[in-house]
């Protein structure tokens, strides 16, 4: 069964953004773009060539796709002879326009088409970007990795990693580091349902019993 696999770049309060430069993604007037460029360091490029190092396809979103696929068909580095070869699932409603090799759609129906993809042989799926697919994949529990890099720093507004609708669960942290420059890289997958418990007495005062009943 392949995997699929989200590693994202996202700021301390959440964004996720145009993390790679200025023209990126300024859609809503988002004005930091490139906002990973200044934290980037040897554990980052680490990690990134890590998840590069073995078989993969790319999952995608329509915006994320064009951005990559105005950049790197016409790089010449290790990341682009990885992604230029390699197949391009993609999340969109124009599929006669996908003009990067190897890409195709997802059809109508992305959820049933990546439940299918799921189930045959070859490699696990990457996400890169893809903000709006990860919330749909989310929300259709499809996710069964996630490594997010949390940058030091607040960006205060634009497009998020959780937006909403992601179906509650418990994870485990199966790896963790941190760089020299602050970044916190931590990989999660899935653990079940979120547990809950309490710290209050069994046997709670006159005034949280009054307080339960207001906040209700």
């Amino acid at each position: 069964m392949r995997k699929i696999i989200v590693s994202t770049f996202v700021s301390l309060d959440g964004v996720m953004q145009a993390p790679g430069g200025p023209d990126e993604d300024p859609v809503n007037g988002f004005k930091f773009g490139g906002w990973v460029f200044p934290y980037a360091d040897e554990t980052m490029g680490s990690v990134i060539g890590e998840l590069f190092a073995k078989p993969f396809a790319l999952l995608l979103g329509r915006k994320t796709y064009d951005i990559f696929a105005a950049h790197w068909p016409y790089q010449d580095d290790d990341i682009a002879r990885a992604f230029n070869p390699a197949t391009k699932y993609v999340a969109t409603h124009r599929p006669e326009s996908l003009g990067w090799q190897n890409s195709q759609s997802l059809g109508s129906d992305i959820v049933a088409s990546l439940r299918k993809i799921k189930q045959e042989n070859g490699p696990d799926l990457l996400i890169q970007g893809s903000g709006n697919l990860i919330q749909t994949l989310l929300a259709n529990e499809l996710i069964d990795e996630m490594t997010v890099l949390t940058f030091p720093l607040i960006l205060g507004k634009g497009k998020r990693l959780f937006e909403g609708g992601a179906t509650p669960g418990a994870l485990t942290l199966t790896r963790s580091a941190v760089s020299g420059t602050g970044i916190i890289i931590a990989t999660y997958e899935r653990d079940g349902e979120v547990r809950t418990g309490s710290f209050v007495s069994d046997q709670p005062s006159e005034a949280e019993l009054e307080r339960r009943r207001n906040w209700r």
